[in-house]
């Protein structure tokens, strides 16, 4: 019991610091969207926007809206229409505290600018990255502090095409810590054991399908492993939900499960 008082103590404090200096931003807010903006660019541009998202217009969203916003935020990343930011001043904004809406678990890849893919600015999610997109300990803790402490509404796990990391676990690459690390997507590629096509990395259908089933043997295990963030879920104050990034086009998309 003791040692339970003690967690959440800590968690309490956590999501006090994560809080910190939101009372400034409140105040200073617009009573506007989660996607304030202030000031009109030159040349009838659409304005920039100036500040970042405060805790109460966090606090509004449920996690569908959260959804909504990194799809219809991924649709003008295709379109190339982003949002203009002055990053500047967000980054002065943001500089006392912090209320992100989601966490993005992310492949390491340098092809996949996150926070562009789904045109959000600074303050706006947390992102995780690691080759493979896979959950461990670390990773399962940076999620439940997102959610539980800072308040994020959604849990995304984001794969991708022509993964190195898929293509490393289904030809059973053997080099220094890339061989234990690549373990941790071994259960995608076996689940395909009786696949009859090609089972290698030269057979972009088979890479698919275990990027494809690494997003979501990779979210069964969040929920297994968290009981936080699987508690959060069933309550409907979070969601955990997957996706796959298409190279070519840009394109996210939502996996079923």
């Amino acid at each position: 019991m003791q040692k339970w008082n003690s967690t959440l103590a800590a968690s309490a404090c956590l999501a006090c610091l994560v809080a910190s200096g939101c009372g400034q931003e409140q105040v200073r807010a617009l009573p506007v969207s989660e996607e304030a903006v202030s000031g009109q660019a030159a040349g009838g541009q659409a304005p920039r926007v100036e500040r970042v998202l405060t805790q109460a217009e966090r606090d509004k969203l449920t996690p569908d809206d959260v959804l909504k916003s990194l799809t219809d935020g991924n649709k003008r990343f295709v379109a190339g229409t982003l949002t203009s930011r002055d990053h500047s001043k967000q980054v002065r904004e943001a500089a006392l505290g912090q209320h992100p809406k989601a966490v993005i678990l992310s492949c390491l890849d340098s092809r996949i600018p996150v926070e562009d893919v789904f045109d959000r600015g600074i303050g706006d999610v947390f992102v995780a990255r690691v080759a493979g997109n896979f959950e461990n300990t670390d990773i399962l803790g940076s999620m439940e502090f997102a959610c539980k402490a800072a308040g994020a509404r959604l849990v995304f796990v984001l794969g991708h095409e022509h993964c190195g990391a898929i293509k490393g676990a289904i030809d059973g690459v053997e080099l220094g810590n890339i061989t234990a690390m690549l373990q941790n997507i071994r259960p995608a590629v076996d689940h395909f054991k009786d696949y009859e096509g090609e089972k290698t990395s030269a057979n972009p259908e088979f890479v698919h399908m275990v990027a494809e089933e690494n997003v979501r043997q990779t979210i069964d295990r969040i929920r297994a492993g968290s009981p936080i963030l699987s508690e959060m879920e069933s309550n409907g104050d979070i969601k955990i939900i997957g996706g796959i990034y298409e190279m070519k086009t840009g394109v996210v998309e939502l996996i079923t499960e």
